[in-house]
């Protein structure tokens, strides 16, 4: 078998176009799998993941639990709402505790950019950054280009406005490192207050004008307004925001294209997508769901690979 060229899933940054393929094609095959009557493997019988998330989530937990339980893993699900971390226990001494009960890999999320790499230098488990602060969210990035490059047979040349909140956004960078790996034009549209001053010093465009991005886009990638990471307003209001970033159906049909629609999730309605739009044919929303669980299983089953 193939393997990663790295022991942990830590951010975009450090895969490689072959590890980035590698994930696509296991993710395929996991595809086929949970779409048979018996959607399960025993891939990893005998590994034991714990899911370990210091910060709020329900899609992202939900997919990789699902994902480590069609591979036959044993689970242990840890939240910090109700651990002892709200007593001043350090992230060390969680993870170490979780460890001590002969844990093989740790999926993470955690509020403070780098806390995974942290771990990764202190523990001897696989580690899978499920998200850290504002910083990367590796599947995330991977699920949607591999959601791309199944609705456009590639991903060389095509064109990708992320349009949002880029700058409280994880998705956006590792989207960005993913994209440009693959060969894909990148584009990012938003208010300049949600632009973080860095952003074209990643080799992607920018537009303030969001009929300017959809015209030049193949796919657009639309991201929520992430309000529980902004501590000062960034725009006037939510209504202020749609009237100027909100995107309709009136706009798709001005188009002299057809574009693919995208969102992370959760959406929120009438803010960056209206429904006419999230549940129109151009979406591609629920396909990313579905292969989250894939390209998931993939990561897992391809990091025990080196487990072993």
């Amino acid at each position: 078998m193939s393997q990663l060229s790295q022991k942990h899933l830590l951010g975009i940054k450090n895969l490689t176009e072959k590890d980035i393929e590698l994930i696509y094609e296991t993710a395929k095959t996991f595809k086929d799998v949970i779409n048979r009557p018996i959607k399960k493997v025993p891939s990893l019988r005998d590994i034991t993941i714990a899911n370990v998330f210091f910060e709020n989530s329900t899609r992202t937990r939900l997919s990789f639990e699902l994902a480590e339980k069609r591979l036959s893993a044993d689970v242990v699900n840890f939240s910090s709402s109700n651990s002892s971390v709200k007593k001043g226990e350090t992230l060390l001494d969680t993870v170490n505790n979780i460890l001590a009960m002969k844990v093989d890999m740790v999926v993470m999320r955690h509020s403070s950019p780098g806390a995974p790499h942290f771990l990764s230098k202190h523990i001897d488990a696989n580690i899978v950054n499920a998200g850290d602060g504002t910083h990367e969210h590796p599947t995330q990035a991977l699920l949607d280009t591999f959601s791309i490059l199944e609705k456009h047979g590639t991903l060389q040349g095509v064109k990708v406005a992320i349009i949002g909140d880029i700058l409280h956004s994880r998705v956006a960078i590792s989207n960005i490192f993913a994209l440009k790996k693959m060969g894909a034009e990148v584009m990012v549209c938003g208010p300049n207050t949600l632009l973080p001053k860095y952003i074209s010093s990643l080799g992607v465009k920018v537009e303030l004008d969001v009929m300017k991005a959809l015209h030049w886009c193949d796919v657009a990638n639309v991201l929520r307004i992430q309000l529980e990471r902004q501590q000062i307003k960034y725009f006037p209001s939510l209504r202020e925001y749609s009237l100027y970033y909100g995107i309709n159906r009136r706009m798709l049909d001005q188009l002299d294209k057809e574009i693919t629609i995208m969102h992370p999730g959760p959406i929120n309605r009438g803010v960056e997508l209206n429904s006419d739009v999230a549940d129109s044919d151009h979406a591609i929303i629920l396909d990313q769901v579905e292969n989250g669980v894939a390209v998931r299983m993939s990561v897992l089953y391809l990091l025990a690979g080196l487990h072993n």
